[in-house]
């Protein structure tokens, strides 16, 4: 099977135009990424994750006034209710972090207010995606905490989203600039258009089920290794270059081997990846703040390397990776941050959606058995 059989046809919908959208664009000429036209470089360096999660969320950015009642709804919004938390404590240990996720989500819905809301309702569904949002840090945090066996943490309403993650997960409120490096990886992370998660959060909106569904959707899709999991994937990688104790060696290996190098490249990106300079900027900074450069070393020759060889860069993965890792957070929790930031993103889209809504029904080229007779049981 191929192209040529079937001119029409494009593996994995590479290529395909699937709809039409105001939400964020990636250009791939000069590889940058806004959204709704604000350039995601100046929004992680100079806002608040609040802020890129109203942009996306009510098209436009908030005045000061807009972002304190923002912050101050997305506060009031943020606790799990007991229910959630006692099913957590239900869930096997070995339970993959996301599947704890749609466990929290699949439960969430029935808990607002608006559930019984027609799934068009577009004030209805905003606010049903405020209150994703909202939950989605403190979701991750207590998961993780319940399966090891510590209580959770109540979020801190003097605390922001990026703020909040890391005090709850850890017990210690962050200083300013953890804060700041988790509020521009969670922008860095927001929304990328029609990536396979959004894309399948659409189609599940598109039958006029409800956003919570779309988001156990989305984190199913994102759970899986070839669209999440790449900045723990580059942690693991980078572990295991420190070990040998020689980054330019492995490197140098792994390219003659065709050994798979995670954090490198991208489908959309010719140039370079934008959201993965400034993240790499503060997970250099993280280093030496810390006094622990020695990863930032391994990435330097790491990417000079790889362009050098292979013209690739590194995508906010790879820096996000070690920047995590800086940050004392669990490795299995990287996805789950991904998580965080992208519900916004996911959101966005499946309001957009319902708001023009014709349900996603692609066609299919059949290759099986040609018509024949049935044959009756007790012939065959």
């Amino acid at each position: 099977m191929s192209a040529t059989t079937y001119p029409n046809y494009s593996p994995g919908l590479q290529g395909v135009v699937a709809g039409i959208t105001t939400i964020s664009e990636i250009d791939v000429e000069t590889s940058s990424l806004t959204y709704r036209g604000i350039n995601v470089h100046e929004l992680a360096e100079h806002a608040v994750f609040e802020e890129t999660a109203y942009l996306l969320l009510m098209g436009k950015l908030p005045n000061k006034t807009e972002l304190a009642e923002f912050k101050a709804r997305i506060s009031n919004e943020s606790v799990l209710p007991k229910e959630v938390i006692e099913a957590l404590k239900q869930c096997p240990k070995n339970m993959h972090p996301m599947d704890r996720l749609k466990t929290v989500y699949s439960m969430l819905g029935a808990f607002d207010p608006d559930y019984k809301a027609d799934p068009i309702d577009h004030d209805a569904n905003v606010r049903k995606a405020v209150r994703i949002v909202a939950k989605a840090g403190n979701a991750v945090a207590a998961a993780h905490r319940i399966s090891e066996g510590l209580d959770p943490i109540a979020p801190d309403p003097e605390l922001g989203i990026a703020g909040n993650f890391m005090y709850q997960l850890k017990g210690e409120r962050p200083d300013e600039f953890v804060t700041k490096v988790m509020d521009a990886s969670l922008t860095l992370y927001a929304e990328h258009g029609f990536n396979a998660s959004t894309f399948a959060s659409r189609v599940c909106v598109a039958t006029l089920s409800d956003l919570y569904s779309g988001i156990v959707t989305g984190i199913g899709t994102l759970k899986g290794p070839l669209h999440g999991g790449a900045n723990e994937e580059a942690m693991y990688m980078l572990m295991e270059i420190d070990k040998m104790g020689d980054a330019e060696k492995w490197t140098r290996d792994a390219l003659a081997n065709k050994k798979k190098i995670m954090g490198f490249g991208h489908r959309e990106y010719r140039i370079g990846d934008s959201r993965a300079a400034y993240m790499t900027k503060l997970g250099k900074e993280i280093g030496q703040r810390v006094g622990d450069t020695h990863w930032g070393e391994i990435a330097n020759t790491m990417e000079k390397i790889m362009w050098d060889e292979k013209k690739l860069f590194p995508n906010v993965d790879f820096p996000s990776a070690y920047a995590y890792y800086l940050l004392g957070i669990p490795i299995p929790l990287y996805t789950p941050i991904f998580v965080i930031a992208r519900t916004t993103g996911w959101c966005a889209h499946m309001v957009e959606q319902l708001d023009n809504n014709r349900l996603i029904r692609p066609t299919c080229i059949y290759e099986g058995p040609k018509v024949t007779a049935f044959v009756p049981l007790d012939q065959r």
